[in-house]
């Protein structure tokens, strides 16, 4: 797992590759809806694509982690299906109902039954480089579904730009990266996480605290400022120094929610020792997004260090999928 962490930025620039040399079959035209599906390290990348899009695009763009397809897809629907293993079975269901309401279906995976699938139906298939956690394989997949995107008219080719630029910053900044995901852990060794971001990067709060899960064996919690402000914020009382709060934040989060944010700091200061606040780097929103990507991914490699925990197993996780598999 360190290795992979260590080569995010050369995945970035193959991903880049993979992208621009794929060359796609099914009609350009625009579709009505867009539902991405997929679970885990590859339906993640889904949720900070959503989040990008969300202020430019003109149609709906769901990301789907079920069994099930919403009701509204049908013949004039996108279905991007993100498998990298391929055969997650939640996502094979879902790829299923795709294919009858006779969706246009993109499928991103590095093979397995989706890919056969794909071959069987003629389906555009972009294949990642299999043998990976696909939790490692985060730069992979996000970037494919970006030139889905792009390919059908809904986002111009300009993040081929910010995703270069984010590759240039994260090999400048290594070093620090490092340090500050090492510190991070041992400001959380210990504890239970609670980490807080603005909507707009809540995919990478969820990244993070997925990884707190997977790569350190612990649990640990996220919510998003302002919707915290109307429920969580009142669990905020009394002193318990076993929490410790990571507020993610970016130039570019609304000014109203920068401002809850300082005020909200108050509040938890006064609950708990342990307030730390990772600012993002960069320009672009992809600079600001893998950055804290990275740093966060060091610190949960550095959490299961400190648990004395391997950081690629998951045993519990197979354990799971071979007791569904037997019913």
């Amino acid at each position: 797992m360190k290795d992979l962490v260590e080569n995010f930025t050369i995945q970035l620039r193959e991903a880049l590759i993979i992208g621009q040399n794929y060359r796609f079959t099914a009609p350009k035209k625009e579709r009505s809806n867009i539902v991405l599906t997929g679970l885990g390290g590859s339906g993640i990348g889904g949720s900070i694509v959503q989040h990008y899009v969300s202020d430019t695009l003109k149609v709906p763009f769901v990301v789907n982690k079920d069994y099930f397809l919403p009701a509204f897809v049908d013949e004039s629907s996108l279905v991007i299906v993100s498998s990298y293993s391929g055969n997650t079975e939640e996502t094979l269901s879902a790829m299923r109902q795709a294919l009858r309401a006779k969706a246009t279906v993109v499928c991103i995976t590095s093979g397995g039954k989706v890919a056969e699938w794909a071959r069987k139906k003629k389906l555009d298939c972009i294949l990642l480089p299999a043998g990976m956690p696909p939790r490692a394989c985060l730069g992979y997949s996000t970037v494919q579904v970006l030139y889905t995107l792009a390919y059908f008219g809904y986002i111009r080719y300009d993040f081929e730009k910010e995703i270069s630029a984010a590759i240039r910053l994260l090999r400048r900044e290594e070093e620090a990266l490092r340090k500050a995901g090492g510190a991070l852990a041992k400001k959380l060794h210990g504890k239970t996480p609670v980490i807080y971001s603005s909507a707009l990067y809540e995919g990478v709060a969820v990244r993070f605290r997925q990884q707190i899960n997977e790569n350190g064996k612990m649990l640990a919690w996220h919510n998003v400022i302002p919707e915290m402000n109307h429920n969580e914020l009142v669990g905020w009382r009394g002193r318990d120094n076993s929490r410790a709060v990571v507020m993610l934040r970016a130039a570019d989060d609304y000014e109203r929610v920068q401002l809850r944010m300082e005020l909200n700091k108050k509040v938890i200061k006064r609950c708990t020792s342990t307030l730390v606040e990772i600012y993002a780097e960069g320009r672009s929103y992809w600079e600001k997004v893998f950055y804290l990507v990275h740093l966060t991914d060091w610190a949960s490699l550095y959490l299961a260090e400190l648990h004395g925990v391997n950081a690629t197993e998951v045993k519990v996780i197979d354990q799971l999928k071979a007791a569904l598999g037997k019913q």
